[in-house]
């Protein structure tokens, strides 16, 4: 796997670095430390992950992030930083990144990294609990509005709590593959992008 790290401190981005490649089979393949830093190594390596701070000068990392979705809707981004400003978990989960994590849980970072590798999305429990009071509750609307089943609101239920096709279908006792079919077909029908913007869409229309 390979990884792009970048922050505007170089100690930080060095200390990531061998955190990250003391792991098998994991390379961090560019360094950068800013905004404008990132669009130019994504665009030239083409990271599995970019792991990015958002508070960076020159660019910050959701104008980072805005630019390269923009250009590539599929590209894994994974914010890690110090700050849990609800301003800024709100951008990062309507840009489309696959996950927001807090530098001091550095325990956490190389399992994220492969969990949004393989298309999770990851946010840390200190994000997670936040959700739900940052969604404007004056935008929910009856779910029969959707034209759901009780089966496909059970699994956004599931993806929403970040399990993986994989425990989603052993919860439900269906196949892997009939799992990801249904959760194609669920974001065509809701016109979503990804996991992630099912995630929220739960938080605002069904929870």
């Amino acid at each position: 796997m390979k990884i792009v790290v970048v922050d505007d401190d170089k100690l930080v981005c060095t200390s990531l670095k061998t955190i990250i490649e003391s792991e098998d089979n994991i390379e961090v393949v560019g360094l950068g430390y800013n905004g404008q830093e990132a669009i130019l190594l994504y665009s030239q390596l083409k990271p599995d992950v970019l792991l990015m701070d958002i508070r960076m000068d020159v660019m910050t990392g959701l104008e980072a992030a805005g630019t390269i979705l923009g250009g590539d809707k599929d590209a894994k981004i994974l914010f890690l930083t110090t700050f849990l400003d609800d301003e800024y978990i709100i951008k990062a989960l309507k840009l489309g990144a696959k996950g927001y994590i807090i530098k001091q849980n550095f325990e956490s970072i190389v399992p994220s990294l492969r969990a949004v590798q393989i298309g999770q999305s990851v946010f840390g429990q200190d994000i997670v609990t936040k959700i739900p009071g940052l969604i404007n509750s004056g935008d929910h609307q009856d779910h029969q509005t959707f034209d759901l089943s009780d089966k496909e609101r059970e699994i956004i239920d599931l993806v929403a709590q970040g399990l993986s096709n994989r425990e989603i279908a052993n919860s439900l006792y269906l196949s892997e593959g009939t799992v990801r079919n249904r959760i194609s077909v669920i974001l065509e029908k809701l016109v979503l992008r990804d996991r992630t913007q099912l995630a929220i869409f739960f938080y605002k229309n069904l929870l």
